[in-house]
């Protein structure tokens, strides 16, 4: 199984470039998790793009997650699937993608944690941080402290689980997400309208040393 990166990039439905090239260009920034996010698009759209998408990501050497579609992710043969709260459940994922494909679920509470953990995901993308255009049906915000909330909660009840952070992130937000304990953080806007994507990325690994 791959690696689980810290720092995650999400294509975006109306970005001001196409997705192939937005994976380009995260890739080029030295982000190596990325994740095909398509929700208005057909599954042949998705088919096609996912094909272009691995072969950038193959040659970065960059784990590709699909959003959703996780029939397409078996024909395309990606490293993993994110599905979200409405979407196909955690272990039926599992099933049809065996035990060395990556998992994640989507979760806005310590419930929605405890449920796709029991499941078997390998990661979850909590959030949103903050209100964000990215994603309709928008669930409640939680700001800093509802991640520090929900993180002492799952260290009071031994889940260990690498979360990652979602939703209207900044540059400026990654060092105090990172210290209340986070893997990871997730991001698509951060990256696409910047006009440095590579300083971007490394003032934020910076943090990490």
């Amino acid at each position: 199984m791959a690696s689980l990166g810290r720092l995650y990039f999400l294509t975006m439905d109306e970005g001001p470039v196409d997705y192939v090239r937005q994976v380009e260009l995260a890739c080029q920034a030295g982000i190596r998790w990325i994740q095909l996010r398509m929700k208005l698009a057909t599954d042949e759209e998705v088919r096609d793009t996912a094909l272009e998408v691995k072969k950038i990501t193959a040659a970065y050497g960059a784990t590709f997650i699909l959003n959703d579609r996780v029939a397409i992710a078996a024909e395309v043969d990606v490293d993993g699937v994110h599905v979200g709260k409405l979407d196909m459940p955690v272990s039926e994922a599992r099933l049809l993608l065996g035990k060395d494909k990556i998992i994640g679920g989507t979760a806005n509470t310590i419930e929605d944690i405890r449920e796709h953990y029991r499941q078997g995901a390998d990661y979850i993308g909590l959030g949103p941080y903050r209100y964000t255009t990215t994603k309709k049906n928008l669930s409640p915000v939680l700001g800093l402290e509802g991640y520090r909330r929900i993180l002492t909660g799952l260290a009071e009840e031994g889940i260990s689980i690498p979360v990652i952070a979602i939703g209207g992130i900044i540059k400026e937000d990654a060092e105090a997400l990172f210290g209340v304990g986070l893997h990871g953080i997730a991001f698509s806007g951060m990256l696409v309208h910047a006009q440095d994507g590579v300083k971007v990325i490394q003032d934020i690994n910076k943090i990490l040393c």
